[in-house]
């Protein structure tokens, strides 16, 4: 079967397609509009790279996590798990921009200088609207990416660019967990004959998500709220709050989430995992008893490998993050969270089987 009548009628007919651009930046065929996954051509091959590295295509997920992690730290809820942590950056500047408690740009940062990596695929994005891939290659590239969006880029095509010119050998990655597991069917699946260079690919930081929203239906609501160029960040408290908050100069607008609920891009409810499992380290807003209005200045990281532990050792050597005890409860309730992500995901796949 031909590649692109297999992620065609495999993925994108039935709605699966993430936006992730794992099957783009590699060949003129595939390409993306307002985060929407076209292909211009039928490809002639059998076996491409867009087919292997899809995380909608069939994976054998339990051989991937013993092909990079050490079996006795997976744990079934939440993958491979080395300790949880309650962290924010402890520079001022970066938690101003940051969506949370800036422990991703810390982190990043902290590799790009110590030489874990010697370039970054990042999402930028203003306010949270239209984001793109881009790869920084210097500390202030990589702040100027500080927040999130919740329309989702193709930015692994910016990675399948970098990978084929073969000008960085240690290149991170922060992504979602439909792109962090297409980063791993990337260094998992290599294709001899057609070389992507995915041993250039140097540390993996998972973001932890509940669902991406459609490009055009997130522009017309914003608008219907705010003013779209003014909204210099967006976010999503915990469910209690049912708002999307937008925040426009010194004030934010909530907006009932029942607004929100029907932009969720239909990919997204097939998805199984939350706290992106295949990852050097993951990355998501603290929960604590504490309080939103303390917990949306911190984060929560989960370490999974030996690589990502080394970082975090090193952040809180060199002061690079600030720590804080994780409650008792902190790990139940994440595995919690994360399975009422996984049985929903596969309630809908079932469905989809029928």
């Amino acid at each position: 079967m031909l590649s692109t009548i297999a992620l065609d009628t495999q993925v994108i007919k039935p709605g699966l397609c993430t936006g992730c651009g794992a099957c783009q930046g590699m060949c003129p065929y595939w390409d993306s509009v307002d985060g929407r996954t076209i292909c211009y051509f039928d490809c002639e091959r059998r076996d491409g790279r867009c087919q292997r590295f899809c995380p909608r295509m069939p994976t054998d997920l339990d051989a991937l996590r013993r092909q990079f992690f050490q079996e006795e730290t997976i744990l079934p809820e939440i993958g491979p798990f080395r300790g949880l942590y309650l962290t924010r950056a402890a520079d001022e500047s970066i938690r101003a921009n940051a969506q949370h408690g800036g422990t991703m740009t810390a982190l990043v940062e902290l590799a790009l200088k110590e030489g874990f990596i010697d370039a970054a695929v990042l999402t930028r994005s203003k306010g949270g609207l239209n984001p793109e891939g881009t790869l920084a290659a210097t500390p202030e590239e990589v702040r100027a990416c500080c927040g999130s969006s919740f329309q989702v880029p193709p930015t692994l095509a910016v990675l399948n660019r970098a990978l084929r010119e073969d000008k960085y050998h240690a290149i991170g990655v922060v992504g979602t967990p439909c792109k962090t597991l297409a980063v791993y069917k990337m260094k998992g699946n290599p294709l001899p004959d057609n070389d992507n260079h995915a041993g250039n690919i140097g540390m993996v930081f998972g973001l932890f998500c509940g669902w991406g929203l459609d490009w055009e239906g997130l522009r017309t609501l914003t608008a219907r709220h705010a003013e779209p160029e003014k909204v210099s960040h967006m976010d999503i408290p915990p469910s209690k709050y049912h708002s999307l908050e937008l925040r426009q100069g010194g004030e934010t607008v909530s907006v009932n989430l029942d607004e929100v609920t029907p932009l969720v891009r239909s990919g997204c409810h097939y998805c199984t995992d939350m706290t992106a499992e295949f990852a050097d380290l993951s990355v998501g807003g603290a929960r604590s008893a504490d309080g939103w209005d303390v917990d949306r200045k911190w984060n929560q990281v989960i370490v999974r490998s030996e690589k990502g532990e080394q970082l975090l050792k090193l952040a809180r050597e060199k002061g690079v993050l600030e720590f804080k005890e994780v409650p008792e409860t902190g790990l139940d309730k994440l595995k919690g969270a994360s399975m009422g992500k996984r049985r929903n995901g596969e309630k809908y796949l079932a469905e989809l089987r029928k």
